[in-house]
């Protein structure tokens, strides 16, 4: 059964069917048109008049992510709109790591609401300044968008939670809708900056998972890259999403799809094996989907963190203040270091039992050891998130006044923006970090541990630490997180395992000092020599391998809707049109017409699979001609096949795919 949601919506930008309000106009194009799929002959065209020539401008890389990696603020004092780079984004860390000869151009939302009587202003603001192009969503949109189907539906499913029950983030088809609709807005921006002969574009997370499909519907050779930063489930959880189908096939209208780990990208090629029949090989070390002519090729490499961002924040003079401060606080303990978001998979009263655990099992930690916990502000706060810190905040009030004084707190919770100079200095501190997810993409708070443990001259100055002792560190992370396989050294638990990650914790805390060395040695090796530069540079590399054959082959534009997908065939084929056959079969004299059964005489999916009587008419009407010899192929049996076909006197049949042929 064909679902609902492949009909007509690629029409839905107008907002007809939702009543959203229109989008501002867009800015002036500065590049080329982008290239026509063709439904002749396979030829690409450009407006003549409309194009600049691609040689007299530098190639870009365009990033499109559901919100630009900059912040902004209106000024108290003159009321204009005042914008700075966030430099703890992915987004604008990965451009250490492109080639120096493009620029790297930005799409995205922005963070801040701007009226639309300023938006026009704002965007050529942020253009100039910052290369940034926002979109800017309706209100009510993004938040069906954002707020309703990636936050309510694609975050949790993806994160192995279904929606058992009624009003528990069950499928809305008007979210979905929604969905749809700003990646189609998302779309428009992308065309109005690129030049589809010499750009790329590099396409973000689940937000815009069938971006890919209306880039490539406007232009059928665009080169594209994808990067999921979230888990993606199994396929018996995945096949549960209504529009499964519609995702899988706009992703793989991308060139390159990328995941963190083997897992994820193992889950994605069995939901393609399972729901669409395609397999998967292995080509001089590339993983590539056969899909319509095109392969589409797996990328496996986890991101890494900005080394310059961690090491600057260490020499930061408010850093080693702050270390100098949290050493003397917590002067003669050992201090365990969590750091998570405030969500409903990072497992922090998991933790917290653990903690429990450990004190009640080994007495004599009692006062030796405390946890920090850091909770970030939730990216987006519903009823599920509030229920969860307040279960962390019951179980850590409980864990210290069993185990507590008024000297001491085994737990501590630190429940409010922490400046990552102050983060840095915690990093630096923590005798042991804990990551406790019980599901989660990436996770790059072991890694930041590590990078701060190593030290700085400014932090080994404030703790009196000579620059050349050996450092140390000691990890306990999550076997469900996307990191874990990067960290050889890392005691990886389960982390419904209270017992089990209590004697992580223990054998973490009281592991031998040389041990620990050579475990922070391998990470600390690992993690500079992995960072995000070379996480986005080796990205960049597979997309131009990905892309290298686009302009080899014809391109044809097949499908509706979200069913679209480009057909790529090489050169030497050519599209069958009826211009053609009529001629060449009104001069022929001796002609031969094979037909396949299911699917093409009869329909793939109907339920009566004995052929219309309309059916045997047109047989019959081919058969008549005497210079027409016409068969019927199928792997049907023999018997079936020639009941069906009794009134076909002239009609040739190979049954069981040629095994018997009348």
């Amino acid at each position: 059964m064909v679902a609902r949601s492949c009909l007509n919506l690629l029409d839905l930008v107008s907002g007809d069917m939702l009543n959203f309000p229109q989008t501002p106009r867009s800015l002036p194009r500065v590049m080329t048109d982008p290239v026509i799929v063709s439904h002749g002959d396979g030829k690409q065209s450009n407006d003549d008049d409309s194009g600049v020539n691609s040689s007299e401008h530098r190639r870009k890389i365009i990033i499109v992510s559901n919100s630009l990696p900059v912040n902004g603020k209106r000024d108290k004092v003159s009321g204009r709109w005042c914008f700075s780079y966030d430099e703890d984004s992915i987004f604008w860390q990965l451009k250490d790591g492109l080639s120096p000869d493009a620029d790297v151009v930005y799409v995205g939302s922005l963070k801040v609401d701007v009226d639309a009587s300023e938006q026009d202003k704002v965007s050529l603001q942020l253009m100039e300044e910052f290369n940034c192009l926002p979109t800017f969503i309706p209100p009510e949109l993004y938040k069906q968008f954002h707020d309703g189907f990636c936050k309510q539906h694609l975050w949790p499913l993806f994160h192995y939670m279904l929606p058992m029950y009624p009003g528990n983030r069950r499928f809305d088809r008007s979210q979905w809708q929604a969905y749809v609709s700003a990646n189609k807005i998302f779309a428009d921006k992308v065309m109005e900056v690129l030049n589809p002969e010499d750009d790329y574009v590099w396409v973000h997370d689940y937000h815009l998972m069938v971006l890919p499909t209306f880039l490539r519907k406007r232009c059928s050779r665009v080169k594209l890259g994808f990067f999921l930063h979230s888990p993606f489930p199994s396929s018996e959880i995945y096949k549960t999403l209504p529009v499964r189908g519609e995702i899988l096939k706009a992703l793989l209208n991308a060139d390159l799809v990328g995941f963190h780990t083997f897992d994820y990208a193992r889950h994605f090629l069995s939901c393609c094996r399972r729901m669409l029949g395609l397999e998967h090989e292995s080509k001089r070390g590339y993983i590539g989907l056969e899909y319509s002519g095109r392969t589409v090729f797996i990328k496996i490499l986890p991101a890494g963190i900005h080394m310059g961002r961690l090491q600057s924040a260490l020499e930061h003079p408010s850093s080693s203040d702050k270390v100098r401060e949290i050493h003397q606080q917590f002067k003669g303990k050992k201090l365990i270091l969590g750091v998570d978001d405030m969500d409903i998979f990072k497992g922090v009263s998991l933790k917290f039992l653990a903690i429990e655990q450990l004190l009640q099992q080994y007495p004599e930690m009692q006062g030796e050891i405390t946890l920090i916990q850091i909770l970030n502000p939730p990216n987006s706060a519903d009823k599920d998130v509030e229920n969860a810190k307040e279960e962390a905040y019951i179980t850590a009030k409980k864990i210290n006044e069993r185990f507590g004084s008024e000297s001491y707190e085994p737990i501590i919770i630190i429940d409010r923006h922490v400046p990552f100079y102050e983060k840095a200095a915690y990093y630096a501190l923590a005798e042991c970090c804990i990551v406790n997810a019980v599901r989660d993409g990436l996770n790059l708070v072991p890694y930041k541990y590590t990078v701060c443990r190593q030290g700085s001259s400014k932090v080994d100055e404030t703790l009196e630490i000579a620059s050349d002792s050996p450092r140390a560190s000691a990890l306990v992370v999550s076997e469900f997180i996307g990191c874990s396989p990067s960290l050889s050294g890392a005691i990886r638990v389960n982390p419904w395992d209270i017992d089990a990650v209590a004697e992580a914790l223990n054998l973490a805390i009281t592991m031998p000092d040389g041990e620990k060395q050579l475990r922070h040695e391998k990470h600390y090796r690992y993690v500079s020599s992995h960072d995000v530069a070379y996480w986005a540079r080796s990205f960049e590399q597979d997309l131009v391998f990905s892309c290298k054959d686009h302009y080899r082959n014809r391109c044809w534009g097949i499908g509706f809707g979200l069913n679209f997908r480009i057909l790529s065939l090489s050169p030497s084929f050519r599209r069958l049109s009826i211009d053609h056959i009529v001629p060449a079969y009104k001069r022929s004299s001796c002609r031969a017409i094979f037909l396949d059964y299911d699917g093409t005489v009869v329909p793939q999916a109907s339920i009566v699979k004995a052929p219309s009587p309309e059916v045997i008419s047109v047989l019959n009407n081919l058969c008549s001609d005497v210079n027409n010899t016409v068969f019927i192929v199928s792997g049907r049996g023999k018997t079936s096949l020639s009941e069906w076909f009794d009134q076909c006197e002239n009609l040739g049949i190979a049954a069981e795919h040629g095994y018997f042929i009348r």
